[in-house]
């Protein structure tokens, strides 16, 4: 476990970046932060570098900021 995976429950992210997140990804889910959340407890790989969590969930990466936890964007690998 490490310092994201211990606080799951302070993410959270802006209504900007719930929109970029579903466009990036496509998503139809209207919960971005569940389902990120759900994701980052699944994830392949999760890394810090400098102030950002890199999460590896498979076909995509989600960027979160490592002091407020707020999810940033995600992209498709």
């Amino acid at each position: 476990m490490n310092d994201l995976t211990a606080n799951l429950d302070k993410i959270h992210t802006t209504t900007l970046g719930i929109i970029r997140i579903k466009k990036n990804l496509e998503l139809k889910s209207n919960d971005i932060v569940e389902w990120c959340k759900s994701k980052i407890k699944n994830a392949n790989d999760i890394i810090r570098n400098g102030k950002n969590w890199y999460v590896d969930i498979g076909s995509s990466i989600i960027t979160i900021n490592a002091h407020s936890y707020t999810i940033i964007t995600a992209h498709k690998k």
